[in-house]
């Protein structure tokens, strides 16, 4: 089994659900984070006065799925988050090595 993490730009969530629903991705874990990478941050114009933000709103989705969902899970997410532009995010690859659904304890595949 693989956890999928991904950075992802806030107004793409729709897209990308929509994508890994489709991908035959049954749940989804979504944080509000904020950080920064190559975008650097920006400054903003507020009340009259100028301030710099230095960490961007991003949206981390989180994604445990069967190792044989891996390609078709990450060509969706890569497909629907992509702008093309900087700061379109990232996608972070581990291995999980067991799952338990506490209400059954029913384990890995059996619990996704």
């Amino acid at each position: 089994m693989k956890l999928i993490s991904c950075i992802i730009r806030p107004y793409k969530l729709d897209e990308v659900r929509d994508a890994l629903t489709n991908a035959g991705v049954s749940g989804i874990t979504v944080s509000e984070v904020r950080g920064f990478g190559r975008q650097k941050g920006h400054t903003e114009l507020y009340r009259g006065a100028e301030y710099v933000v230095d960490f961007l709103p991003k949206l981390k989705l989180e994604v445990v799925i069967a190792d044989e969902l891996l390609d078709t899970v990450l060509e969706a997410v890569q497909q629907s988050a992509k702008t093309g532009s900087v700061g379109d995010g990232k996608i972070f690859i581990s291995t999980i090595e067991q799952v338990i659904r506490i209400r059954t304890g029913e384990l890995d595949a059996d619990a996704l």
